[in-house]
């Protein structure tokens, strides 16, 4: 007979694509996917230029949170947390930075390692990996925005509307 175990942690409900937060980021509307098939999550960045300080590898890169638009690009620099392998869905492996950002989703902060790839070809600025779901998230794919809609001007700027 299977023993079932009781999770020690909340069971926040999330649908398969949410609005997100990047608080330490200043990124307040980013809308992501859930994916429970990805290991990591992962976040659009460019301009990405890895540099030293005081010994320790860094990385400047932006973030643009709106899907169709340039506009509000966000400078960030952080500490490189690692160097990854990662295969892409279509059997592509390629090498990134992972850094650690602070992600809130459905009113609830995680720090997760996240990849920095360029996602401009995606539906998605951000997808939310299996690692940072297990931090006491279970996954709805019937629904969606279960964290609520980010408010009218965002939406319409992330299509590109001002």
């Amino acid at each position: 007979m299977y023993q079932v175990s009781r999770s020690t942690h909340s069971n926040t409900l999330t649908g398969w694509r949410e609005w997100v937060s990047l608080p330490d980021l200043d990124v307040e509307w980013l809308k992501a996917k859930i994916d429970t098939g990805a290991r990591t999550s992962s976040l659009h960045a460019f301009d990405i230029h890895e540099f030293e300080r005081d010994g320790d590898a860094w990385v400047r890169f932006q973030v643009k949170p709106w899907q169709d638009s340039q506009e509000d690009a966000v400078v960030v620099e952080c500490p490189v947390h690692d160097r990854r392998a990662v295969r892409s869905s279509s059997g592509h492996a390629q090498e990134r930075l992972v850094v650690k950002l602070l992600i809130r989703l459905v009113d609830r902060e995680v720090l997760a390692e996240v990849t920095l790839s360029n996602r401009d070809e995606m539906g998605f600025r951000m997808l939310i990996g299996r690692e940072a779901l297990r931090r006491g998230y279970v996954v709805d794919p019937a629904r969606s925005f279960l964290g609520g809609r980010a408010p009218r001007e965002a939406r319409r700027r992330n299509r590109g509307r001002d």
